[in-house]
């Protein structure tokens, strides 16, 4: 692709590539940024300019970008066996052997996975299964899906439906009628009447919440609770302490489901591999991963299942009955060659305990922003931050949509050399996981620098 120039490129990409999120007010005038090379915790545009990434392009590239041993070991899987059909009775070696790694990396009885190629199918797929599950139990109402306002769970139409961000339902249909929204657990901006509880109150109240939604909508009719363990997208929001064991033991109360969105907390970023157990202290019956299962390098997604799940859904629903559900790609060979690769990498190097020593660093980082003027909350853990900018702290008002803000935050950063991510007024940071804490310095300083630049902008300061 070298005969091409960077112009271009660009030309090439705007003219044809819908990306996803667009923003067509600016798009047409401004195109993308074209990313060319990266390696560690860089990448490069196609004019030379290398950048911290500070976002790990996703979520995602959990070991660091340009990893050559990932490299052949997708290499090797192609000449040795690209692919070939999952469906039925016909497997491949890494799929298999993956397959027994996630079940010994998963808490409790997940013992059985059901691979798709991303966060959003993995998502679906949890949904899907978990209405056969309670199908094949004789329970055939049990179908309503409890979610977060603003909690992420993809882009396909039933993982947009679980989605609780309401900025991404407009001018889109979705099966609203399927899923029901309680509030997030938001420490920073509550709902109204847990403005002044203390943080356990906070937890009682939600925990209140939730039981009594189930209890208005019919035990009968609700199969399940699906929830991140830190929402992401939604603003990286961290619930009250001990709010998703009590939520899984409303769960087991009405003969629901717990579904853990793990699609960007597993595989490190909070310094576990799977954090429902490790760090929130329950088991759930479903856990979804993707991301930094192959750290971004192929599409990988996986749905976990407890034995008692499989017990039920793995017993033919009639004679010649199939679990109709399924797809070209599951279980690819090389995209599970790539995260068996991942995964020995992350063990091998200890990625998690790194997180564990340098994760609380970045994060006390990140705390020295909230002395600046515009900065009104920051929240997350180890390398998770959100950091959410608003226009006066003490009244927590946030900025017009027109401001902005978060956008001229970013674009201050890029000029520093360092990509962040806004989401709307919150600024999104999760880096790689190989990050260092020079590299962390690094990424501050640029972030602190250009918040205070537009706060002198906006006449704040």
């Amino acid at each position: 692709m070298s005969e091409f120039t960077h112009t271009e490129f660009f030309e090439m990409d705007k003219q044809h590539f819908i990306h996803p999120y667009t923003d067509f007010s600016t798009f047409q005038d401004e195109g993308s940024q074209v990313i060319s090379h990266s390696e560690g915790v860089y990448v490069t545009d196609t004019e030379g300019k290398p950048y911290l990434d500070g976002i790990a392009g996703l979520w995602c590239v959990n070991i660091g970008h340009g990893r050559r041993e990932m490299a052949e070991a997708i290499s090797n899987q192609v000449t040795t066996m690209e692919y070939y059909n999952p469906f039925g009775h016909s497997t491949n070696k890494p799929a298999a052997q993956l397959a027994a790694k996630l079940a010994e990396l998963s808490p409790g009885n997940l013992n059985h996975v059901f691979y798709g190629c991303g966060g959003s199918v993995a998502n679906d797929t949890a949904v899907r299964l978990a209405h056969y599950y309670f199908n094949m139990k004789g329970l055939h109402s049990k179908k309503k899906i409890i979610s977060r306002c603003d909690g992420y769970h993809g882009s396909t139409y039933l993982a947009a439906a679980l989605t609780g961000i309401q900025g991404t339902k407009y001018g889109f249909d979705a099966a609203d009628n399927l899923v029901e929204y309680i509030s997030a657990a938001n420490m920073y901006r509550r709902p109204v009447g847990a403005e002044d509880l203390t943080e356990a109150q906070y937890c009682d109240f939600l925990i209140d919440e939730f039981e009594n939604h189930i209890l208005q909508l019919g035990p009968d009719n609700v199969a399940a609770f699906i929830a991140e363990p830190i929402m992401g997208a939604g603003g990286v929001l961290v619930a009250p302490a001990g709010y998703h064991k009590r939520m899984y033991d409303t769960c087991k109360k009405y003969d629901m489901l717990f579904i853990a969105d793990e699609v960007v907390t597993a595989f490190g970023r909070l310094g576990a591999m799977v954090a429902s157990e490790e760090l929130y202290g329950y088991t759930p019956d479903m856990l979804c991963m993707a991301k930094g299962l192959t750290s971004g390098y192929i599409p990988l997604g996986a749905t976990m299942l407890s034995d008692e799940i499989y017990q039920v859904i793995s017993k033919p629903q009639c004679e010649g009955g199939l679990l109709s559900h399924g797809f070209t790609y599951s279980g690819h060979p090389v995209a599970c060659a790539a995260a068996l690769k991942n995964i020995e990498i992350m063990e091998q190097e200890k990625l998690c305990e790194h997180v564990q020593e340098v994760g609380p660093y970045f994060f006390e980082q990140a705390q020295k922003l909230a002395d600046l003027p515009i900065v009104g909350d920051v929240r997350g853990s180890h390398f998770m931050v959100g950091i959410e900018l608003v226009s006066n702290k003490a009244e927590k008002s946030r900025f017009p949509v027109t401001a902005g803000i978060g956008q001229r935050v970013f674009k201050h950063c890029q000029e520093r050399g360092v990509i962040v991510r806004p989401v709307g007024d919150v600024i999104v940071l999760s880096p790689p996981l190989v990050m260092t804490r020079d590299q962390t310095d690094i990424l501050f300083n640029a972030l602190y620098e250009s918040i205070a630049a537009v706060t002198q902008e906006l006449g704040l300061g």
